[in-house]
């Protein structure tokens, strides 16, 4: 027996959704179908995408409605007409077994006209998008007043989105004792102030901990430098030869840029943003559900409402400005309880927002590195071997061909014919790789970012007064020193741990750092009798751009100087500072501006 036959579900629907593969609820809905099917309770919902929700609150409807009146009796809100058209096709499956059971669609982007037609035809179900809904309503074209079901489905997603005032107005014109079932990701305050809004003692049920993500995703973070961002994702990519994935970007300009960069280096990708018109973005859509598509490059509000399934990665090649937002990105895959991964591009700046999307999921995030090219070369070869392994050989159809292939590898010994079969593809990856470089960005900036960040943005003690004070040292790049080489000296030499040392700037010969204020006197004290190659080590506090009035943050001009972070030879304050032989004193420089010599007289 079908087990939602035993959570109260009737026979005909049973079998539409048993051929449709539903053999066991999911959690969501196991918990959630009986509570709804007694028609008696407002309810909320926390659960993730992909966990079934449309079942949970679709087979109860379908139990509940009246479906000899051709009255609008349910309304299903969704944010975006990609969730509005699965919704829809969705009860429609459910129903199929049924008689006289009308949904109806409604969403912007597509012809108004034929939506009122089907309206006025009549329709026992409506889903819909806010904006498209709100316009049929205004128009008068429809009567909610005998609605006895209300869903509001991915409702933070509709809040983020901006609908607020349209759902106010829409809900307006249904009755009072109707049900409201509210199914949400997330759980912030906007969503709690619509439960309160319009709900009356709802049940409440959440599956798994409010604001957490799917458990069968694993999250990776990846740091590279920003010219490398590109690169090191086409990398990410070719390491992962059988990805069917989500890329999300911030701007639709970005997105497009990534996609057409893809397409030009050979890649099946598209990309989905809003400037889309409705006929394009279902012929994209299409492709990328056909598996025609490897790369679906969107957008947030774009990629709201899609429902894929088996995409293998999420891609966030940029950031999103909030947890809720990332929540839902990692959603896209991992659905229907299969397995995905979330993976993220940063510099080391973004290791803040890292660890706030941590602590926002209530999970760690594993810090990977780039593959090299002879890593990338490897994994495409066997994925080469692996795919010729399984392949399904059309007897009927290739023998004809045999005897002409025989005849073409007659005087090839079988090793040198799967060397040769290999290396069709092998070359091409061998090529492009040979010489690769190390695209990880340098680990001390990596761990000079994450101690700073991880005791928060502003890395302060909440009373708007740093923890830190930033000292300078007659040390720098002249010396030979790089940010990891320093922070090493500094924690030797003063026996403090490397966790209390805040930001680390190397310049030509001098640079500055911050340490925990309790730390300063232990650091001074441990630097007055140094001396490096027989010079004098001097520590001093900062006089100016100190850590109470600088605020943190890259990239700052200090001292008349322009701050760059590239290693080796670089350009400060407007000319070259060249590395010196000697190993004491300081350098004159020539072509230095006259405003900088009264700062290098009252440093040095």
């Amino acid at each position: 027996m079908n087990p939602f036959i035993e959570l109260g579900i009737r026979h005909d629907i049973v079998n539409a959704i048993s051929e449709l593969g539903f053999e066991k609820p999911t959690p969501i809905q196991e918990q959630s179908i009986p509570v709804l099917l007694t028609g008696s309770n407002d309810f909320v919902g926390l659960a993730q995408t992909g966990t079934g929700k449309t079942a949970a609150f679709g087979l109860p409807l379908l139990e509940l409605l009246d479906f000899e009146e051709n009255y609008p009796q349910a309304l299903v809100l969704c944010p975006t007409r990609e969730l509005c058209l699965q919704i829809t096709n969705d009860i429609k499956n459910y129903a199929k077994k049924m008689g006289n059971v009308q949904v109806v669609a409604v969403y912007g982007g597509a012809n108004i006209s034929d939506q009122l037609r089907q309206i006025k035809r009549g329709v026992q179900i409506v889903v819909a998008t806010p904006g498209r809904m709100l316009d049929i309503i205004n128009r008068k074209a429809i009567d909610f007043s005998k609605v006895k079901f209300v869903v509001l489905d991915e409702a933070d997603e509709m809040l983020n989105m901006g609908f607020q005032e349209d759902i106010d107005s829409i809900l307006s014109t249904t009755p009072e004792e109707k049900k409201t079932w509210l199914f949400s990701a997330t759980m912030p305050t906007e969503v709690r102030r619509i439960a309160k809004k319009y709900m009356k003692d709802p049940f409440e049920l959440t599956m798994g901990e409010k604001n957490t993500g799917n458990v069968n995703i694993e999250h990776e973070y990846y740091i590279v430098r920003a010219r490398d961002k590109y690169a090191a994702f086409k990398r990410i990519v070719d390491f992962n030869p059988d990805i069917f994935g989500i890329v999300f970007c911030r701007t639709k300009i970005e997105t497009q840029d990534i996609a057409e960069a893809l397409i030009k280096d050979g890649y099946n990708a598209d990309s989905l943003h809003g400037d889309l018109s409705q006929q394009q973005r279902d012929k994209v859509m299409k492709r990328y559900r056909d598996r025609n598509l490897q790369l679906l490059i969107a957008t947030d509000v774009a990629a709201r409402g899609i429902d894929v399934n088996d995409v293998t990665h999420v891609i966030n090649y940029s950031l999103p400005d909030e947890v809720e937002n990332y929540t839902h990105r990692s959603g896209r895959t991992a659905r229907a309880g299969k397995t995905g991964v979330s993976i993220s591009i940063i510099n080391a700046k973004e290791l803040g927002k890292i660890r706030q999307i941590e602590r926002g999921l209530g999970k760690r995030f594993v810090k990977a590195e780039i593959p090299t090219g002879f890593d990338v070369c490897e994994k495409q070869l066997f994925s080469i071997v692996h795919k010729v392994h399984n392949v399904q050989v059309n007897e009927p159809q290739i023998e004809q061909y045999i005897p002409r292939i025989m005849e073409e590898f007659k005087e090839m010994s079988k090793e040198d014919f799967i060397k040769r079969f290999a290396s069709i593809e092998f070359n091409r990856f061998l090529d492009y790789y040979k010489n690769a470089p190390d695209l990880n960005a340098p680990l001390e900036e990596g761990r000079r970012f994450e101690r700073g960040e991880d005791r928060g943005i502003d890395r302060g003690n909440g009373s708007g007064k740093s923890e830190f004070t930033r000292l300078f040292i007659n040390l720098g790049s002249v010396d030979e020193f790089n940010r990891g080489d320093l922070l090493g000296y500094i924690c030797n030499q003063t026996k403090i741990s490397g966790r209390t040392v805040g930001k680390i700037d190397v310049k030509g010969v001098y640079s500055f750092f911050e340490v925990q204020n309790a730390d300063v006197d232990k650091v001074m004290a441990g630097f007055k009798e140094a001396d490096f190659k027989g010079r004098p080590v001097r520590i001093e506090i900062s006089g100016e751009g100190t850590s109470e009035n600088r605020g943190g943050g890259y990239p700052r001009r200090e001292g008349g100087y322009n701050r760059e972070r590239s290693g080796g030879e670089r350009r400060e304050g407007g000319y070259n500072r060249e590395r010196s032989g000697a190993s004491g004193g300081f350098r004159d420089f020539s072509g230095k501006r006259k405003e900088d010599r009264p700062e290098r007289r009252r440093r040095f």
